[in-house]
């Protein structure tokens, strides 16, 4: 896995240690197995974002220390040129840029994100994490799969829907799809 993942799965282990759970206890509350939760702070398997958004909130922590390490500073506004977003490595065929990586207490997380487009017996990877989602097509088309139903967006399309449904998504074609993903918390964090 990359060193960002590593980074990444050493945090959350510093987090659970510093909060005193033990494996299981947050596990259970987390509604993973053990076993795919060890995975997650050993750093050998790619940490969904949803899983991360939620210990966020758990720990009451912005995202955005978790994926760099660094807390937000900004307050009145955070300016992000184009291109120029902290980039956060993901699986492939995923790729995220945080769009407002400093800015303290959001009540939304903005990313860019690009997917590859890969073969048609590719398994499309599901997650799911609390609140809501928007996503707005940049470029390209896709399918994303939301709690069952399959609903294809073109360039200029746009998809509101509850993120705690098991949801993702797949290039169609041969050229990557880009999109604004915009995730709001469910109300139950603090942050």
């Amino acid at each position: 896995m990359s060193d960002q993942i590593q980074q990444i799965a050493e945090r959350i282990a510093g987090l659970r240690d510093i909060a005193g759970y033990t494996v299981e206890e947050l596990a259970k509350e987390l509604g993973i197995s053990v076993e795919e939760y060890k995975r997650y702070e050993s750093g050998e398997v790619d940490i969904p974002v949803g899983f991360l958004y939620k210990l966020a909130n758990k720990y009451n922590v912005e995202l955005t220390a978790i994926l760099t390490g660094e807390e937000p500073r900004l307050r009145t506004y955070c300016l992000v040129r184009k291109g120029k977003g902290v980039s956060v490595e993901r699986r492939a065929p995923y790729k995220y840029h945080s769009l407002a990586y400093n800015f303290v207490n959001k009540k939304a997380e903005p990313f860019e994100v690009c997917v590859e487009p890969s073969s048609d017996d590719t398994p499309i990877h599901l997650s799911s994490h609390p609140g809501q989602e928007f996503n707005y097509m940049l470029e390209g088309s896709m399918v994303i799969y939301i709690d069952g139903h399959h609903i294809v967006l073109n360039e200029g399309d746009s998809l509101y829907f509850d993120s705690s449904y098991s949801h993702g998504m797949k290039a169609l074609g041969n050229k990557p799809a880009k999109f604004l993903a915009i995730i709001m918390q469910d109300g139950s964090g603090s942050k």
